[in-house]
C-alpha cells in the first residue's frame, strides 16, 4: 500500500518573507547584530525579554553574535531577522527551528521583539509568514510551539494564533540553572485554512475583529 506522503519534505531554506508590516531576512551576523543588541538591551526592563528565553541577555554585541553564530549554525534551525516594512528598523527575531523533514515538522521558537513592536502586528505577520511558508509551500504536516510554562504571555500567543495546547512536560529542561515545565502545542496542516483565514482577516481586513475569539481554542 502506497503512503499518501513524500519520502521526504523539503527543509525550509534561510529566504526572505516580506509582509504588509514586517520582513523576514536571513540573520546576518555581521550587519544585523548590532542593532538587534541595541534595540534588545536599551533599558534594565528591556533586558527582561530575555527572562524566558534560554540565553540572554547579552554583555555585549560580541557575546550576542557568537551565541547566534552557534544557534544558526545548527543543522535544523533557520533564523530571522525582523524589520518593520515601512521603515527597515529591526525589531527582533524569530526561529524556524527543530526541522524535521522527515516527518514535515517544524517548531518557531527563540522569538523575541522590542517593546516598540510588543502589541503591534509584527509578530502575528511574522508568524503567518512562516506557517504559510510551511504549510502552503512546504505542505508540511505540522508546526510546533513550546514555552516556558510560566510565560503567560507565550502561552496566550499561541492560543491567539491558533495552535492548540497538547500538554505539559514537567522539568522538560533546565533554563538558566532552574527546571523549566514546558508547554506544547501546535498546529497541523487539516486546522491551518481556517487559522489562515483568521489571521488574514486580523491582519488585514478592515473590521475590529479579536484574533483569540476567531481562534477560539480552548487549553
Amino acid at each position: 500500500m502506497s503512503s499518501p506522503f513524500p519520502s521526504q519534505w523539503p527543509a525550509p531554506k534561510p529566504v526572505v518573507h516580506t509582509g504588509k508590516f514586517v520582513v523576514l531576512t536571513p540573520t546576518d551576523l555581521d550587519g544585523d547584530m548590532e542593532e538587534l543588541f541595541a534595540v534588545g538591551h536599551a533599558t534594565g526592563q528591556v533586558r527582561n525579554l530575555w527572562e524566558y528565553l534560554p540565553t540572554g541577555p547579552f554583555a555585549d554585541v560580541s557575546e550576542m553574535r557568537a551565541f547566534f553564530a552557534k544557534w544558526q549554525a545548527l543543522a535544523d534551525v533557520v533564523v530571522f531577522t525582523v524589520s518593520c516594512a515601512e521603515s527597515g528598523r529591526k525589531i527582533g527575531m524569530i526561529s524556524l527551528l527543530r526541522i524535521n523533514p522527515a516527518h514535515g515538522v517544524a517548531e518557531l521558537g527563540m522569538i523575541w521583539y522590542a517593546p516598540s513592536a510588543q502589541r503591534t502586528k509584527a509578530n502575528t505577520e511574522a508568524v503567518y509568514l512562516l506557517l504559510s511558508h510551511l504549510f502552503d509551500e512546504l505542505h508540511y504536516r505540522r508546526a510546533e510551539w513550546k514555552c516556558d510554562n510560566a510565560n503567560e504571555r507565550s502561552r496566550a500567543a499561541a492560543l491567539r494564533l491558533g495552535f492548540q495546547y497538547e500538554g505539559l512536560f514537567r522539568q522538560h529542561m533546565v533554563r538558566k540553572g532552574c527546571n523549566r515545565d514546558t508547554a506544547w502545542f501546535a498546529m497541523l496542516d487539516g486546522e491551518w485554512p481556517l487559522r489562515k483565514a483568521n489571521l488574514e482577516r486580523w491582519l488585514y481586513g478592515h473590521e475590529e475583529v479579536s484574533l483569540t475569539q476567531l481562534n477560539a481554542v480552548v487549553a
